[in-house]
């Protein structure tokens, strides 16, 4: 009976974590579409025109990748700070391969696949098995595939590899949403080949965390791993599996960041691991655990991206104005999370009271 009653409370941890990852992407999603009405309402200029949104996702796919296995990892109470050097390792790797090697397009996706499966693989096994801690064993991995680029090439250049250029110019028009120029000539919206590989991703990642198993594993390790195990949770595997995920995804987003820069160079998505981060956080994730939703990062991502051209519309280019604003962004968001932990813990108290109280 008590075995019984403690799988029951459980459950109810798992649906209480679901329901708050539903209610911060609400407030995530509202944030959103208010910057972008006063946006619009403010500025106009651009933010009128369709294809501003649209510049949005062509100049993020990768960061969408990117954050995307970071919310994974992040849900089930980890973290990867290795995310931004796997990237430069993969675009530098992918022009090396493309322009000193003659190698193919393909070769060079399977090739960006491999390297990010390969850290997914390694860091997984330390953390999950080994039980060594995900910050310095990501460190670790950041600081190798960062020095891993300086070794694959020091210099910085731009690929003139004929196959992979067309790839990189290939532009998917978006019906109905172009505009009149100044000329009055009209010019057809469009997005990039990663943005369509970033919405696949985000899409199947919603799909496993909502409709699979394994999905709703992730959710219970990270709100409590005793509980998980009770439910008959594999934590060791999840947790490897996160890690192998988030190191597919690196590679991914990095070949996608590659597409979008043409270039080979060891300065590659510096930052990109801490923009990963700060992007799923604001979209709802909790570094607690437990909490999070690739809707929420999708959103997350592109209000990052218009927090900082709004600043820059204003006038204030200089970095640290941006940084100063998805500062204050971040501890909004925190702040918020803050206020659901709570809520969450009054909660329990009063379930755990009731339930004392009926014994």
């Amino acid at each position: 009976m008590m075995s019984g009653d403690r799988k029951k409370r459980s459950s109810r941890l798992l649906f209480r974590n679901l329901s708050d990852t539903n209610l911060l992407t609400a407030i995530t999603v509202a944030v959103f579409i208010l910057m972008y009405l006063f946006a619009m309402i403010v500025l106009q200029r651009g933010y009128l025109k369709p294809q501003t949104f649209f510049n949005m996702l062509n100049e993020n796919a990768a960061l969408l990748i990117l954050s995307c296995g970071m919310t994974l990892v992040m849900i089930t109470g980890g973290i990867d700070i290795s995310v931004g050097g796997v990237t430069a390792l993969v675009s530098m790797s992918c022009a090396v391969y493309l322009d000193y090697h003659s190698g193919s397009v393909a070769g060079a996706a399977l090739l960006a696949i491999g390297i990010g499966l390969a850290f997914g693989l390694v860091q997984g096994f330390l953390i999950a098995f080994l039980d060594i801690q995900p910050f310095i064993v990501t460190l670790a991995g950041m600081f190798f595939a960062r020095g891993m680029t300086t070794i694959v090439n020091v210099k910085t250049f731009n690929v003139q590899h004929a196959g992979f250029l067309r790839l990189k110019e290939t532009r998917i028009i978006v019906p109905f949403c172009g505009s009149y120029n100044k000329a009055g000539v009209y010019i057809d919206a469009y997005i990039e080949t990663g943005v369509l590989i970033a919405l696949l991703v985000t899409i199947l990642l919603f799909l496993m965390l909502k409709r699979t198993r394994t999905g709703r594993d992730f959710y219970a390790v990270g709100g409590n791993r005793q509980s998980a195990l009770m439910l008959g949770v594999n934590v060791r595997r999840t947790v490897f599996l996160s890690y192998l995920i988030c190191g597919l995804l690196a590679g991914i987003g990095g070949f996608v960041y590659f597409m979008h820069v043409g270039s080979g160079s060891a300065s590659h998505a510096a930052g990109a691991e801490m923009n990963a981060i700060a992007s799923s956080i604001i979209g709802g994730t909790m570094l607690t655990g437990g909490v999070g939703n690739m809707i929420g990062t999708f959103f997350g991502v592109l209000s990052l991206a218009l927090i900082q051209s709004i600043v820059s519309s204003f006038g204030l280019d200089q970095a640290w104005w941006t940084g100063i604003t998805v500062a204050a962004m971040l501890c909004l968001f925190l702040i918020v999370q803050s206020v659901i932990v709570a809520r969450r813990k009054r909660g329990s108290k009063q379930q755990n009271g009731s339930a004392g109280k009926g014994a």
